[in-house]
């Protein structure tokens, strides 16, 4: 059995250039980037090669951009014979592991995720919420500094990314007043993050029930591989189930520790962060640091990423070949 999990990055690893390399050394990747302009009928892939940085930041186009270049990269990995035994993706990349899996096609997964990074800006007006990361919380701490920094406002976790970060999401006040308390109960830092609205929290339910129809309209089939989920951090295969996962995981909060805790019970030794940065690559160092990975985001990382690819195929074909 292969030992390889694709891991898929979300919201805030973009940036201005992302995908140019790839789409001017592989003519999939192209293809791929054109396919996103036909699906989008405007040049996503001029925005993701050249920017500008500001329209780029943009929930609406940073979403369909990011799906666009996992995409691009996740089929140069598989033209090379690089298969994943399962795949994750971090928030938004879920759609991305979603393609990887054939449950649904790359073109309803563009307009899908455009519309809800424009559902998502639309739930809260701009200064109402805010997002923070609170680093290295004593364990324990958390639940009690929520419930006293709300104050009858939302904040909630957001993003359990790792043992040592915590993203917290809701109104801007009672984020302001959670990051001061977690300050005191002994947090090494408390920032506040640059983003359009306040993900992953009760404030997106808006948002959420606007996907509603438009995830109805598609259609899910049974993963090839399977899915670690960010709703339940559970392993999933059928098309309902990962329709349901996108529906809950708009407002709730995207359990990363637990989903690669998960996959390293389930025996994956190695993992490819497939499209822009490398963030994912960090956390699951941080969660697990017995599993091995690699990113791939352009060409040159490639030589790396075929050494992890070999490495699983050698330890799968001696899997099969034990008496």
């Amino acid at each position: 059995m292969s030992e390889l999990a694709f891991l898929f990055p979300g919201q805030g690893s973009q940036f201005a250039g992302m995908g140019k390399l790839l789409a001017a050394e592989f003519t999939v990747a192209r293809r791929t980037f054109e396919e996103a302009d036909d699906a989008l009928q405007f040049p996503l892939s001029q925005l993701c090669f050249e920017g500008p940085e500001e329209d780029l930041l943009k929930t609406e186009n940073t979403q369909p951009a990011l799906l666009a270049v996992s995409t691009a990269a996740c089929r140069v990995l598989k033209e090379q014979g690089c298969q994943p035994a399962i795949v994750a993706g971090h928030s938004l990349g879920e759609y991305s592991a979603l393609v990887a899996a054939e449950s649904i096609t790359f073109a309803d997964a563009l307009r899908l995720v455009q519309k809800r990074g424009r559902y998502m800006q639309e739930a809260v007006p701009a200064g109402v919420g805010a997002m923070a990361a609170l680093l290295k919380l004593p364990p324990g701490k958390l639940g009690a500094i929520l419930s006293e920094a709300s104050q009858g406002e939302v904040v909630a976790a957001a993003n359990l990314n790792s043992p040592d970060q915590i993203v917290i999401a809701g109104h801007a006040a009672a984020v302001a007043r959670a990051m001061e308390l977690a300050k005191a109960a002994g947090a090494k830092r408390a920032i506040q993050l640059n983003v359009s609205a306040p993900f992953h929290c009760p404030l997106m339910r808006p948002a959420q029930l606007n996907l509603r129809a438009d995830l109805d309209a598609i259609s899910f089939k049974p993963l090839v591989v399977p899915l670690i989920n960010n709703w339940q951090a559970r392993r999933i295969t059928s098309g309902e189930d990962a329709r349901e996962g996108l529906y809950q995981q708009v407002p709730n909060a995207v359990l990363w520790t637990d989903s690669i805790l998960q996959l390293a019970q389930l025996g994956i030794r190695r993992f490819i962060e497939v499209g822009a940065g490398a963030v994912l690559t960090g956390l699951c160092r941080s969660i697990d640091p017995s599993l091995q990975g690699a990113k791939f985001g352009v060409p040159a990382d490639l030589e790396k990423v075929e050494t992890t690819c070999q490495t699983d195929l050698a330890m799968s074909t001696k899997s099969l070949n034990k008496p």
